[in-house]
């Protein structure tokens, strides 16, 4: 079976909680978007190369279990292209439309590439895949000017509780400048794949060091302010598995799956890159999660972004020492 070097120059930091309430090491699922190779192809390049089982669900979406690196599914990124996933729809001509459809549209939209929960000790084992999908020409941002590929991190909460939840949700929006500024340097990208900013008076509600709510007003406030998944930091799924009657009753329709997981969305998957690794982007979010376990640095943060009369990029600059310190 063919083995895809490692990347060794970059290390993977471990977050400051490592396992979770159970006494497990915390998981954390990677979605990366490309386009170039169909789903067929790059499953099967993942089989030979990590092993395991092939499974088709349809002709644009494929699994692999029991791989050297755990569960994969690999589809085209369209819901209407795998019609077999809405209840009603496995038998008739939808599926077969959908089918040849997603031939003709496999040049166009992107695939996506989602790994299990994997052990956040065993995250830089992921970095395989950035290989294996090189190898078979796969393309992503800076192949595309006018289009960014996502590569989302779905880390799982340490602790369910509401003191976890708002350390977070604070560390990430005072964070977040740093965070936008290192992801996308290129402010001409910012149209294009970063999701929509947390609204100012959230972000300074969130920020306070008297904001400390228990989870049913968080939820609230957070839909309030927030009933949509196009954010940085989606919370939706969280919300949702912490009381899904509450996130419900405001949005009825929504497409949200729940889960114990953070939902942290980056519009820069550089895969065709020799030197791209996902290593950068999990650091940062190690700093998000560093900031969030110390409550009286996290609550100092705060204050001084309330006192802080600058634009963005300038409290970029603030932060990013407080990320070095």
């Amino acid at each position: 079976m063919a083995q895809t070097a490692l990347p060794t120059s970059i290390d993977f930091l471990a977050p400051p909680v490592l396992c979770n309430e159970q006494g497990e090491v915390r998981t954390v699922g990677v979605e990366i978007e490309f386009v170039g190779p169909s789903a067929e192809k790059t499953v099967q390049a993942l089989q030979e190369a990590l092993g395991g089982r092939l499974i088709e669900v349809d002709p644009h979406s494929f699994a692999l279990k029991d791989s050297a690196i755990g569960e994969l599914t690999v589809e085209l990124d369209s819901r209407f292209l795998h019609p077999g996933k809405s209840a009603g729809s496995q038998k008739g001509v939808l599926p077969k439309i959908a089918a040849l459809f997603g031939f003709a549209a496999s040049y166009l939209v992107p695939c996506e590439l989602v790994t299990a929960p994997t052990p956040i000790d065993r995250l830089q084992e992921l970095d395989r895949i950035l290989g294996i999908l090189r190898k078979l020409g796969a393309k992503g941002t800076q192949d595309a000017p006018f289009y960014a590929f996502g590569l989302h991190f779905n880390p799982e909460i340490p602790r369910q509780d509401a003191q976890t939840l708002a350390a977070f949700m604070k560390s990430f929006v005072l964070l977040n400048p740093w965070l936008r500024r290192e992801v996308s340097p290129d402010r001409t990208r910012d149209l294009l794949g970063f999701a929509d900013p947390f609204p100012a008076d959230y972000v300074r509600m969130i920020a306070s060091p008297d904001y400390w709510p228990d989870i049913p007003r968080f939820i609230d406030d957070y839909l309030a302010a927030n009933p949509t998944r196009n954010r940085d930091l989606d919370l939706l799924p969280l919300l949702h598995h912490l009381d899904k009657e509450r996130v419900r009753a405001v949005l009825p329709n929504e497409k949200i799956n729940g889960r114990p997981t953070f939902h942290y969305r980056l519009p820069d998957a550089r895969v065709s890159d020799p030197g791209w690794s996902i290593a950068p982007d999990w650091n940062r979010w190690v700093a998000v999660e560093r900031l969030a376990a110390g409550r009286e640095k996290l609550d100092m943060v705060g204050g001084t972004y309330l006192a802080f009369e600058g634009e963005d990029k300038s409290w970029a600059n603030v932060v990013e020492q407080v990320v070095r310190s």
